[in-house]
């Protein structure tokens, strides 16, 4: 089977960011598929027998994307989509496009491509875009908002299925008009080799981990005011975006502020050397649906998640003994949650192997890979035209 792979940040474990795509891409290629990764960057290379052709005109690097103000952040994603729609009219023959979305752009060439070859599309939804701009005000024009939700009608009817990231985004799409029985939960995924579990070496201090982007979606304020009623915990906050300067000049002397990370082992080895994770975000509903990276890298690392979205986030780790729910926004809050994990180590490791447990069982990257494939192979079995 050959795959149109459309991805606007393709990176691997050598770069910053998600690497859902890298990862899914040279597992395709590994059980004999050929993958062709339209991605931002220009030029060409091959990755792992991956074929990845950069489009030019938008940002490859998601930090820096999200960095810039919104009306720049959507300028650069329509030139992004633009010059990718060139690329993936171009040949070889597909038998299938598979398109990751956000940017909800990514639908651009993927209709265009699924037109041109007449081979079925599969939409993956890892953000609910527009609904997630709209609510965090980035989407304020009346007219922009209805230009991009009929685009997510029109790709969604379009599209031989969907797959959604989480629960809440598959209910998101179901709302927004594709059928319940062609949307596929496939989640982010624990890379449990790259993320060993080892037993936590008990430090003079108690340590707790953020790794991500530090933008407006990943609030990060609580953090930085738990930090100042637990002077004995260390803090220590991996990333960079739009607010990390904010946070930097607001922060007391023990958070500390580290990278962005140059390779993903990076933050392996701080959340092997972290007692507790956070993955947090800002206190708007649509953001509880996510399905973070973060939030499986702490699993696969053994570690506890202490999460700040009510919804599937918190049924994951409360359900599964994997964790703690703050409330968002609740600096104290968080900072008692952080107290009793640091009072309770027997009960902070017990959650710890629980995540690992949860990761093996549920969130394996080959296991979710196959099901990613399976649902490729199915819709390029079905007729052309």
């Amino acid at each position: 089977m050959r795959i149109l792979y459309l991805h606007q940040f393709f990176i691997t474990r050598a770069g910053v960011g998600g690497t859902r795509s890298y990862e899914f891409a040279r597992r395709f290629v590994r059980r004999g598929h050929a993958v062709r990764m339209v991605t931002a960057g220009g030029g060409a290379r091959t990755v792992e027998g991956v074929e990845v052709v950069g489009a030019r005109g938008g940002y490859a690097d998601y930090v820096r994307a999200t960095s810039v103000s919104y009306p720049r952040r959507m300028l650069a994603f329509a030139r992004f989509a633009l010059a990718a729609t060139a690329l993936a009219l171009r040949g070889p023959r597909p038998d299938v496009v598979y398109a990751t979305s956000p940017p909800l752009t990514m639908a651009l060439p993927a209709l265009a491509a699924t037109a041109r070859w007449r081979v079925p599309l599969v939409f993956e939804v890892r953000d609910l875009w527009p609904e997630a701009p709209i609510q965090m005000g980035a989407l304020r024009h009346p007219l922009a908002r209805r230009a991009a939700r009929a685009v997510e009608r029109l790709v969604y009817r379009h599209a031989a299925r969907v797959i959604a990231l989480s629960p809440g985004i598959r209910a998101g799409v179901v709302a927004a008009g594709a059928p319940g029985h062609a949307v596929a939960l496939v989640p982010n995924a624990a890379d449990l080799d790259l993320f060993a579990a080892l037993p936590r070496e008990r430090g003079e201090r108690f340590v707790v981990s953020y790794f991500g982007t530090m933008g407006e979606a990943n609030d990060l304020t609580a953090a930085i005011e738990a930090a100042r009623l637990l002077e004995d915990v260390s803090f220590v906050l991996m990333g960079d975006g739009k607010r990390r300067a904010e946070l930097e000049r607001g922060a007391p002397a023990n958070v500390f502020f580290r990278g962005p990370a140059g390779r993903k082992e990076e933050v392996a080895e701080l959340a092997a050397g972290s007692d507790a994770c956070l993955v947090l975000f800002k206190d708007v509903p649509v953001l509880a649906t996510n399905s973070p990276n973060k939030l499986f890298d702490t699993f696969a690392a053994g570690r506890p998640a202490i999460v700040n979205m009510d919804g599937w986030m918190r049924r994951l780790v409360e359900d599964n003994e994997a964790g703690l729910y703050v409330r968002a926004g609740d600096g104290r809050d968080l900072a008692a949650k952080v107290a009793w994990l640091r009072d309770h180590p027997d009960e902070a490791d017990r959650m710890g192997r629980n995540a690992r447990a949860l990761a093996e069982r549920e969130f394996d990257r080959d296991a979710l890979a196959e099901r990613a494939l399976a649902t490729l192979e199915e819709v390029a079995r079905w007729p052309s035209g």
